[in-house]
């Protein structure tokens, strides 16, 4: 077994038993009306060949078998999808769960449980934590000639910032979560779950900070820019780390959004034309070019480096940065914004502030 599997099964262990409010159905079940459609079933406690599922999500199934929590069957339109799953629902189609239909179809069901928690007072009894692709298959099965397929689910007692855990470690080792989906759901955890507090977010998720640091100067590239690349697919931390600065800069981010905007039409004429999109690196690099056209500054003026809001609005100029004198900034947002994206992006300035680095 490698050391990354190791990793990650030991982290869902962990993220599990720190959540401490881990409930058996079972017990939790104890005195509450039965759902009609609920019926209780007991795992296979005896391992079978590998399958689809088992190399996709040995963690979990290997943690469900060694708490022996029951799991019930439950059909996929009685819960809801809990939006802090890094997984855009919406985007999933049958080319991109093709096989994972086809695994579940041949075993009868999705052997690898889902995790769900109640929601006494949502508009389901229940709300998906971790399985969205299973939950997509599974309906999809429904709808096409297999109407009687349950989704096999376990139950958990979690709050939002358990849960996200718990998500986030079944969710980071998939290829078929993109860079973008992921960037963008660690930007939303990060002020939800833990006040901005970025050394905070990484110490939970046992990631380096900056790891974290670049995912989040992904999510913050303009919509404009993500709509230049033909799909999320396409997108890498790599070009965020690269991308971002530039579109935080007074002097290129005009430049930069023109460009994507050709390069967005360019997309939209090859998809109408039935030609192959612009692939993500060729983007990139013209990206990057066309940042680089920027009109030049009269001689002698001076530019200073700005920064701005989440949403990419400009908040202010950043005078000094030193490690012996400090920083020295001004704020002077350019358009209205509201006092916590001013907080968020003075967070981050300090976090990256030369005398943060001592």
């Amino acid at each position: 077994m490698s050391n990354s599997g190791v990793r990650r099964r030991s982290l869902l262990a962990n993220a599990i038993d720190s959540l401490g409010t881990a409930v058996p159905a079972s017990e939790a079940d104890a005195g509450a009306p039965a759902l009609p459609s609920a019926e209780l079933v007991r795992e296979d406690q005896t391992p079978a060949a590998p399958s689809f599922l088992e190399r996709r999500g040995a963690a979990m199934d290997e943690i469900a078998r060694t708490v022996k929590r029951p799991t019930i069957r439950i059909r996929p339109n009685e819960c809801t999808i809990w939006p802090g799953n890094a997984r855009d629902y919406a985007s999933l189609s049958y080319e991109r769960c093709a096989s994972l239909i086809e695994s579940i179809k041949e075993e009868n069901g999705n052997r690898e449980p889902v995790v769900i928690r109640r929601t006494p007072d949502g508009e389901k009894p229940y709300e998906l934590i971790v399985g969205t692709r299973r939950h997509f298959s599974v309906s999809w099965l429904r709808d096409n000639q297999h109407g009687q397929m349950d989704l096999i689910a376990r139950i958990e007692t979690l709050d939002d910032e358990g849960a996200f855990r718990l998500a986030d470690i079944e969710n980071r080792e998939r290829e078929d979560v993109t860079d973008l989906e992921r960037a963008r759901n660690y930007l939303h955890a990060v002020e939800q779950y833990y006040n901005g507090v970025r050394a905070q977010m990484a110490d939970r998720l046992a990631i380096s900070k900056q790891y974290l640091h670049n995912l989040l100067q992904l999510a913050e590239l303009p919509d404009e820019i993500v709509a230049a690349f033909a799909s999320p697919f396409d997108i890498k931390v790599t070009h965020g780390m690269k991308l971002s600065p530039i579109a935080k800069s007074a002097d290129q981010r005009d430049a930069l959004l023109a460009g994507a905007e050709i390069l967005r039409k360019e997309q939209s004429d090859r998809r109408q034309r039935g030609e192959a999109p612009i692939d993500g690196a060729q983007v990139f690099q013209r990206l990057v070019g066309f940042a680089q056209l920027q009109p030049k500054r009269p001689a002698g003026a001076k530019s200073r480096p700005t920064f701005h809001a989440p949403s990419g609005v400009p908040i202010g100029e950043i005078l000094s940065d030193s490690k012996s004198k400090g920083l020295t900034i001004t704020i002077n947002p350019k358009s209205p914004v509201d006092v916590n994206e001013i907080l968020a992006s003075m967070r981050t300035l300090l976090e990256s502030a030369k005398f943060s680095r001592r």
